[in-house]
């Protein structure tokens, strides 16, 4: 192969087309080859630079945006953050995971919108109900999706980031634990996730919303269906609850490992060859020690493309207090409750300050680089490298 340093989007340029000739793929995962492959390259348009002081030319491709490339996911994580801080409050957070069982995996690839939404809708549901029940307070949080593991194996899972506390039920005061301790207990969040992911999953199947290709055609007789529920019961479900990390500032850093992560970097490509690509992986296992992997390319390419969600699907979400329709609101009355300072959003003047500012040329490092052309994008019969239709 070339001297092209080991990125997704050249093991995509390189492998692609063969990946395409073997396996089967979604509207979503052509779509998401064809952006990767196509980002910042002549294939998207750009923009041409020219210093002022010393004619330095500088020419700068466009990203390509899609929420799967590791290349485009900075500047998303980096505004998304920005959008977050006035969101923080001045209390502990913990980190709640909730993961779903290695058993209701493949339901889950064969039905990611269905399966993925029961597993948002089943854990906001046991955190809201036992923070009424046992803390008579009405929390708030955000959620996460990933659905992999260190070595791009399927592992459909969600990061909860609550804050430790809430609104007492009256609106009276703030509730907090007792403690350091999370508001519930992991057992009993533990059996309340489990009982609401398989009641919903029983009704979509009752409702004739989910489907049966391939192997899990026998699925599709409900004596089958219900044994395949029943065989969860006899594993512990994994909810895991991890101590509190600290206020606001933490929180933000901590966020930002989670919120805009594609199921593997950049930085963990080690090489590509003619079949070959070969990553770093943490193995979790063994103490988190580092260790290498090496797959055949399109095997490689099939492991990250169950990882692209159907188009529309929202990853991150927000529960309780930070619901959408109401946050403003109730974040208000936190911070009274809170005794806290309200945090504004980011005005005008500070939206300017981290709009695009002129570039320091980095050959004289004197002059401004100064934009003197722009080029569209090319066609989309040849934009795209391939097919996405």
């Amino acid at each position: 192969m070339s001297d092209e340093r080991p990125t997704l989007a050249a093991v995509v340029r390189a492998h692609g087309e063969r990946f395409r000739r073997q396996a089967a793929t979604s509207v979503a995962q052509r779509r998401a080859l064809a952006d990767i492959a196509a980002c910042r390259t002549q294939a998207l348009g750009g923009h041409l630079y020219l210093c002022e002081k010393c004619g330095h030319r500088k020419l700068a491709y466009n990203p390509c945006g899609n929420r799967h490339c590791p290349q485009c996911q900075a500047a998303a994580r980096a505004e998304w953050l920005d959008k977050r801080t006035g969101e923080l409050l001045p209390v502990a957070y913990f980190h709640v995971v909730f993961t779903l069982p290695h058993q209701l995996r493949p339901l889950a690839l064969e039905n990611p919108a269905i399966v993925y939404g029961i597993l948002f809708r089943a854990a906001a549901q046991t955190l809201l109900e036992l923070s009424e029940r046992r803390l008579a307070a009405r929390c708030g949080f955000l959620a996460v999706l990933h659905t992999w593991g260190q070595t791009l194996e399927h592992h459909p899972h969600l990061h909860c980031v609550v804050p430790g506390g809430g609104i007492g039920l009256d609106g009276s005061g703030w509730v907090r634990p007792k403690g350091k301790r999370f508001l519930l207990p992991a057992r009993v969040l533990r059996h309340v996730f489990r009982a609401k992911v398989l009641d919903r999953l029983r009704q979509a199947f009752l409702h004739g919303e989910l489907s049966f290709p391939g192997r899990l055609t026998h699925l599709a007789q409900e004596r089958n269906f219900r044994r395949l529920l029943a065989s969860t019961k006899r594993t512990p479900w994994a909810v895991h609850v991890e101590p509190p990390f600290g206020g606001p500032e933490v929180v933000l850093k901590y966020l930002a490992r989670y919120t805009h992560r594609v199921a593997i970097s950049d930085r963990r490509l080690l090489s590509i060859t003619d079949e070959k690509v070969r990553f770093s992986y943490k193995d979790y296992a063994h103490g988190g020690r580092q260790r290498e992997m090496t797959l055949d390319a399109v095997e490689f390419l099939r492991r990250f493309l169950q990882h692209v969600l159907p188009k529309g699907f929202v990853r991150i979400r927000y529960y309780g207090l930070l619901a959408n329709c109401r946050r403003r609101e109730q974040l208000a009355l936190t911070r009274r409750l809170l005794a806290a300072p309200l945090v504004e959003p980011a005005d005008k003047t500070a939206s300017a300050q981290s709009a695009p500012q002129p570039r320091r040329c980095p050959l004289c490092r004197q002059g401004n680089l100064l934009l003197v052309e722009t080029f569209e994008a090319l066609r989309p019969a040849t934009v795209l490298f391939f097919d996405s239709s």
